[in-house]
């Protein structure tokens, strides 16, 4: 596995978890912080599951084999690209009054995509 996906998989969990905590803790206070009018806890606490499971999982396969890395490729592939789908089409249809916070996580999620997308593009051509 190269050294560069491995620790994108560990900066990932830092990611992950750093947007986790406040969301599973304090969905309301922290989203508001970042310009959301309006606040779903039940559904903040869901996406701060999902960013818990894929992160830690991130962390703890870090040192896994080609199938592994291939498999979680797939997901977060899968996640920020859905992810990015949603957050953009909310944004454009107005949502939550279109917060600054709203495109930098768009952003965010698209550059994540880009780092997956690249290095499965890149153990795809290694295999046989």
């Amino acid at each position: 596995m190269p050294v560069g996906l491995r620790f994108a998989f560990v900066v990932h969990c830092v990611a992950d978890c750093v947007f986790a905590v406040p969301l599973m803790v304090d969905p309301d206070g922290f989203l508001r912080l970042l310009g959301w009018t309006t606040v779903d806890p039940i559904a903040a606490r869901i996406v701060a599951a999902a960013l818990f499971g894929i992160g830690i999982e991130s962390f703890l396969g870090r040192n896994a084999g080609m199938e592994w890395f291939t498999n979680m490729l797939d997901l977060k592939i899968i996640w920020s690209l859905c992810a990015s789908a949603g957050i953009a089409l909310s944004l454009l249809g107005g949502a939550q009054g279109r917060p600054v916070w709203g495109w930098i996580l768009l952003l965010v999620f698209i550059a994540f995509n880009g780092i997956w997308v690249f290095f499965r593009l890149r153990i795809r051509s290694a295999e046989p």
